[in-house]
């Protein structure tokens, strides 16, 4: 195991999904770490993750230069994580660079950044145009940076396998739209763990692709899901046609069922090429949705525990 004893790593969005996974790693490792957050009350959560005085928070935005530079200050190491679906070129984009421009300034000696499969500045979707222009700025400010690209992530706090789960929960017929859309889940302690082992030297100046075991399409995801919860559902494919219009027409819409940016994204599928560098250069052995789903999907079964999921 990768030892950090004494080094202050800096996680911006270290509060978040992949950061609490993050989190945990570095201080069982030894690290000292400073969670930078917009509302840093929102991870002390973590703080008993760690010894007494291991962990740190710090206030700062991305969008907001100074507050990360006074928040990298001391840095042995920076890991972003920051990430949004509402202001994605503000924080994914420009944000990313502010963070890239100040750890260079701050002399931190790794900057770690976690993009996105998909990534691209000439993406249809405004989604993956902000990943891809953050990915240029980091590069440009901070070219020894490593950057991570990973699939969906699945676990026991994601808002994807969650989300599909509920919707089965809640209604005997369930819409799939792109049903051919296809994904490589990836477990998010997985992508923590090479988070980590991108601290390492050996690392420096690479772009890595992350996904789990799995390729799924979108319909054979929601099936598992379905066996998994015990839940026998009426899957019922919608037209791409009706898709677009649905996500064109009412994707602005607060609880809309898909917005016209995530259409867009689902028109590429979500998976490592063919040629990328992946967990396997950190290392990690990626974990598939079986290992793992039981421990949290029991709750959407009819009878919880007492149930017996659909073989």
């Amino acid at each position: 195991m990768q030892k950090l004893d004494g080094q202050l790593i800096t996680v911006l969005g270290g509060g978040g999904f992949l950061g609490r996974y993050t989190v945990q790693r570095l201080l069982s490792r030894g690290a000292r770490v400073r969670i930078a957050e917009r509302e840093p009350r929102k991870a002390v959560f973590l703080k008993p993750l760690g010894g007494l005085g291991q962990t740190q928070f710090a206030v700062a935005d991305v969008r907001d230069a100074a507050s990360v530079a006074r928040a990298v200050a001391g840095s042995d190491a920076v890991i972003n994580l920051a990430g949004s679906f509402d202001d994605m070129f503000a924080v994914q984009a420009d944000g990313a660079g502010h963070v890239a421009a100040a750890a260079k300034a701050a002399g931190v000696r790794t900057l770690v950044h976690v993009s996105a499969i998909g990534a691209d500045s000439g993406s249809a979707s405004a989604y993956g145009r902000s990943k891809g222009d953050g990915e240029a700025a980091v590069r440009a400010a901070f070219p020894d940076a490593v950057i991570l690209r990973p699939s969906t992530l699945f676990g026991r706090e994601d808002q994807f396998i969650n989300r599909f789960a509920t919707m089965m929960r809640l209604s005997p017929v369930v819409p799939v739209i792109a049903p051919n859309a296809k994904f490589q889940p990836v477990y998010v302690g997985d992508v923590a763990d090479a988070v980590v082992a991108a601290l390492a030297p050996t690392a420096a100046g690479g772009t890595f692709e992350l996904g789990g075991p799995q390729v799924l399409t979108m319909a054979e995801l929601q099936q598992w899901i379905a066996e998994a919860t015990g839940r026998k559902r009426l899957f019922v494919e919608i037209p791409d046609m009706v898709a677009s219009a649905l996500a064109s027409g009412l994707g602005w819409a607060p609880g809309a069922p898909i917005t016209k940016d995530q259409w867009l994204m689902l028109q590429t599928d979500n998976v490592v090429a063919a040629a990328a560098d992946g967990l396997a250069q950190f290392g990690v052995t990626p974990t598939s949705l079986a290992d793992v789903a039981e421990g949290w999907l029991v709750q959407y079964r009819r009878n919880g525990r007492f149930a017996q999921a659909i073989s």
